[in-house]
């Protein structure tokens, strides 16, 4: 089963290859990753999915907050989240079948970000069941290249990653 872990680390330089390498060294899979600032540039926030069942997913959380540049750990369930990815598709396109491919790109809200005689390359944004759709139908056309991010994600509502962040003197009025 897929989880999105949502993890607030201190913004500073190596953080990353800290949660990396937690994963590692535990064996645990990453299946995608992202991260960047927040709002706060004391901040980043790293978005994980991972494969596993409950009891995995579990020990994976309590690791993650055994850290100390971890400041929060959420996991974000699909329902109650927005998930978003971005996809840039090189495909085959010319004369004969460049109308056709716009139109589908029309109907799956991708952008056209470059033109070429032989090609187009597109950016599509959205879950992965929505890229993996437009991709399908791209296929017969002869996709060349395609490169994903990794999953970024936030709890719909007013619901914040903040509530999860231990009470401790550091956040004081500084966190977020």
């Amino acid at each position: 089963m897929k989880h999105v872990l949502s993890v607030l680390v201190e913004n500073q330089t190596g953080v990353l290859v800290r949660v990396a390498s937690m994963f590692s060294r535990r064996e645990f899979n990453i299946d995608s990753l992202a991260v960047g600032v927040t709002q706060s540039p004391e901040f980043s926030r790293i978005t994980v999915v991972v494969h596993g069942d409950e009891n995995l997913v579990e020990q994976m959380i309590k690791q993650l907050q055994k850290m100390p540049v971890v400041k929060a750990v959420q996991r974000l369930d699909a329902s109650c989240a927005a998930l978003r990815g971005m996809t840039l598709i090189k495909v085959t396109s010319d004369d004969t079948n460049r109308l056709d491919v716009l139109k589908m790109a029309e109907l799956f809200r991708a952008h056209v970000i470059d033109v070429q005689p032989t090609t187009l390359i597109f950016e599509i944004t959205g879950d992965d069941e929505k890229v993996t759709a437009f991709t399908r139908l791209l296929a017969p056309y002869g996709i060349k290249e395609v490169i994903r991010t990794g999953l970024i994600a936030l709890e719909r509502g007013e619901h914040t990653i903040n509530e999860h962040c231990e009470e401790r003197e550091y956040y004081g009025k500084n966190l977020l």
